[in-house]
């Protein structure tokens, strides 16, 4: 079993994925909504995740920093499995600790924004680096500021969430996540919660991200940003991948009838 543990420092051999997912399987109730997806994300690549609801997009997603727990199979982020521990042959669940120091080097981003409303913009961005990280808050307050500058915001450090557009806030959202200074940036629906007129706003941080070399995990409905930013789209439907590759082919030429289907309402 390929366990995801971290080579030693003698072993030659090609560069482990920052992101591998190995034979997930989840089940809600009766329902599987995993069935055993296996994907890797190299380092400083962009996957996108496509596909009609109810794929289990989102549940992959939360599968890989350990959100949601997988019934079977594993994930490991930068060589280090996250959630479980092999002892012998046996895999067992690992402790809490473990399991943030991970998910530390993880950030995500939601279709809610999930900013706390009592703080404001910059000391949302500030909370987990000095709660978690132990930073100063003097080095949190002056790294909040270059990335709230980063996505357009400094002049409006000082704001609460209510005062704000929905573009606004999540730009808030991706700079709390930036501030871990993750390995790995996932995405879920991240435009889905906003006006049309500030979707932009939004795609324009994460291509600048993509641009930078962030390794990021995107499910997304807008097909324009997957064909200019992704190295790779990942189509799913009813648990399981059905189709990946590059975007020219997987969005322009699909081999797979099903994402042909997709696609085609998506005009």
């Amino acid at each position: 079993m390929n366990t995801g543990c971290r080579e030693s420092a003698g072993q030659r051999g090609p560069a482990l994925p920052m992101v591998r997912a190995h034979r997930l399987r989840k089940w809600y109730g009766k329902v599987e909504v995993l069935k055993g997806v296996s994907l890797d994300v190299a380092t400083g690549k962009v996957v996108c995740l496509i596909g009609p609801s109810g794929a289990g997009k989102s549940t992959l997603l939360r599968c890989l920093n350990h959100l949601e727990v997988p019934d079977s199979g594993h994930v490991s982020i930068g060589g280090e499995m996250i959630g479980f521990r092999q002892v012998g042959a046996t895999l067992r669940h690992a402790s809490e600790r473990a399991i943030c120091a991970i998910r530390s080097d993880v950030g995500m981003v939601f279709q809610a924004f999930n900013l706390f409303e009592h703080l404001t913009a910059a000391e949302n961005v500030m909370l987990a680096p000095v709660m978690v990280r132990k930073t100063s808050r003097a080095a949190a307050r002056e790294r909040t500021q270059r990335l709230l500058d980063r996505v357009g915001l400094g002049a409006k450090s000082e704001r609460y969430p209510k005062q704000l557009s929905g573009g606004e806030q999540q730009r808030v959202a991706i700079a709390r996540a930036l501030a871990m200074d993750p390995k790995v940036m996932l995405f879920d629906e991240a435009t889905s919660a906003l006006d049309p007129e500030r979707v932009g706003e939004v795609l324009a941080v994460m291509r600048e991200l993509a641009d930078d070399g962030m390794t990021m995990v995107c499910v997304t409905h807008e097909m324009g940003f997957a064909r200019e930013v992704s190295d790779e789209v990942v189509f799913m439907a009813d648990g399981q991948i059905v189709e990946q590759g590059p975007p020219g082919v997987v969005l322009s030429n699909p081999r797979e009838c099903r994402t042909r289907e997709f696609l085609s309402r998506q005009l």
